[in-house]
C-alpha cells in the first residue's frame, strides 16, 4: 500500500506556531523533504525530532520528486516542509504535489502559519476577495505591467517583497495606482521585532524613505481600486449653478465656472440644462 504525502506547514517566525499536528506528522513520517536541511534541523531539535531530512529544493526537484514517489510507493511516508510557513506558496513543492497525484498518492494537508493570510487578518483592508502574486519580479517592466493591471481590481493583492527592494517598488506603485492608494506593510511577520506600517502608499512611501536603514522581509498588501463617485447629473449642475449665482455672479459667468469645474464645454453644459428644463 503506498504512503502518503504530508503537505506541513512550518512557522515563519514564532516556533509556538508549530501545530500538534505538525510535530506528530513530522516525526512520524519515514523522511522530510525540505528547502535547506540546515534550517529544518534547526526546527527539528527544536522538538526533539530526529526523522532523516531529504533535501528538495527549486534546482533539485525535477530529479528529487521522482526518487520521493517511488519511496512513496514502497510504502513510506513523506512530510514535506518549506523553509517558512505553507509549502508551495512561493515555495518548491508543486512538481511533487502533481507527480504523487499523477502516481495516486494521497496528499495531506497539514495546514499552519502563512504569512499572506496572516497579513491580510491584521491589515484592515477589505478581505472579501484577495490575489495573492507571490513575489514581485525583479525586472521594473514586468513589475509596472503588474502594478497598471491592479487599476481597477475590486480585490486587495498581496505579494512579498525584499528590504532592499521595498522602496523603489511603493515608488512603482505610487506611479502605476496613484498617491492615495491605501497599502499596509507586514514587516518580520510573528517575530520580535513584528510591524504593520498601514496608510496611503504615499504616506508609508515616505515614512520607509525616512529610515536609515530597512530590514526584515516584507508583506504588502495594496487595497482595491475606489469606488468611482457617481456622475452628476443635470440636477447636480443646475444646483450648482443656482449657488454661484446666488452668490451674485452672472449666470453666463456661473455656467462658465461649473463647466470647467467638470471639463465640459460651456455650450455642453447648456445643452444639459436646457434638456433638463425641456
Amino acid at each position: 500500500m503506498p504512503g502518503q504525502l504530508y503537505v506541513v506547514a512550518t512557522p515563519i517566525g514564532n516556533l509556538e506556531d508549530m501545530t500538534f499536528r505538525a510535530v506528530r506528522t513530522l516525526k512520524d513520517v519515514a523522511a522530510i523533504a525540505c528547502e535547506d536541511t540546515r534550517q529544518t534541523r534547526k526546527l527539528l531539535d527544536h522538538f526533539n525530532l530526529a526523522t532523516p531530512l531529504v533535501s528538495y529544493h527549486e534546482h533539485n526537484e525535477r530529479e528529487r520528486a521522482p526518487e520521493l514517489v517511488e519511496r512513496m510507493l514502497a510504502g513510506e511516508s513523506i512530510a514535506l516542509v518549506s523553509d517558512a510557513g505553507t509549502p508551495l506558496v512561493s515555495d518548491p513543492g508543486f512538481r511533487l504535489v502533481s507527480a504523487a497525484i499523477e502516481a495516486h498518492i494521497h496528499i495531506v494537508p497539514i495546514p499552519g502559519p502563512s504569512a499572506p493570510l496572516a497579513a491580510l487578518a491584521a491589515s484592515g483592508l477589505p478581505n472579501h476577495a484577495f490575489r495573492f502574486l507571490g513575489f514581485m519580479p525583479n525586472k521594473s517592466t514586468k513589475r509596472d505591467a503588474l502594478l497598471s493591471s491592479l487599476k481597477s481590481s475590486d480585490d486587495t493583492a498581496i505579494f512579498f517583497e525584499a528590504p532592499h527592494r521595498i522602496v523603489d517598488t511603493l515608488a512603482a506603485i505610487q506611479t502605476a495606482l496613484g498617491d492615495h492608494r491605501p497599502v499596509v506593510l507586514g514587516r518580520e511577520l510573528t517575530k520580535l521585532h513584528e510591524e504593520f506600517l498601514r496608510g496611503t502608499v504615499a504616506e508609508v512611501h515616505a515614512q520607509l524613505s525616512r529610515r536609515p536603514a530597512i530590514k526584515g522581509e516584507f508583506t504588502v498588501l495594496i487595497g482595491p481600486a475606489p469606488e468611482p463617485a457617481p456622475a452628476d447629473t443635470p440636477s447636480d449642475y443646475r444646483k450648482q449653478v443656482d449657488v454661484l449665482t446666488g452668490q451674485g455672479i452672472p449666470r453666463m459667468d456661473a455656467v462658465k465656472q461649473v463647466a470647467r469645474r467638470h471639463g465640459l464645454g460651456k455650450r455642453d453644459l447648456y445643452r444639459i440644462l436646457f434638456e433638463e428644463e425641456a
